[in-house]
């Protein structure tokens, strides 16, 4: 799993011109399915995102999650996080996920994310979608499993 973590002050994602889904102070998550993950790696991504301290406190310093600043969830599918560029000049996907394994696995996502924060604002898996945000800071963090799943 890869998921490209943005703080923002607002985002939005249109599909066909219409607004699907609108947040103002929290983040941006575009996750992207690999053919090898699981629900079991989901969980480990969604518990490290909701309680990653990446906003200011009282004093400047992130030391807030996004639950302790009532911050918003936007998420959005996005399979080109498994973009593989190493030959030639169009990237290969072969990596990510077969469309249904990953719709599986996104909406799964979908479910964590309103245990743990309630609403949640999202795209539709495997649309054509307008993303706009407003990066505070900018504040961005990629995820992969190198980075949340501990080595055996």
């Amino acid at each position: 799993m890869k998921i490209v973590i943005q703080r923002v002050t607002e985002a939005s994602v249109s599909i066909e011109g219409k607004v699907k889904g609108r947040i103002g102070k929290g983040l941006l998550l575009l996750v992207g399915v690999g053919e090898n993950d699981t629900k079991e790696i989901a969980e480990k991504f969604i518990d490290k995102i909701t309680k990653m301290r990446i906003f200011e406190d009282e004093n400047g310093k992130t030391n807030l999650s996004l639950q302790d600043v009532s911050g918003e969830l936007l998420v959005i599918s996005q399979f080109t996080l498994y973009a593989d560029c190493k030959k030639g000049n169009r990237p290969s996907f072969i990596n990510a996920a077969p469309p249904a394994m990953a719709e599986e696995l996104y909406e799964y996502v979908l479910a964590l994310c309103r245990q743990k924060m309630g609403a949640v604002e999202h795209g539709e898996f495997g649309a054509d979608m307008k993303v706009s945000l407003v990066n505070d800071g900018p504040f961005t963090i990629v995820l992969d499993d190198a980075t949340v799943l501990k080595s055996k």
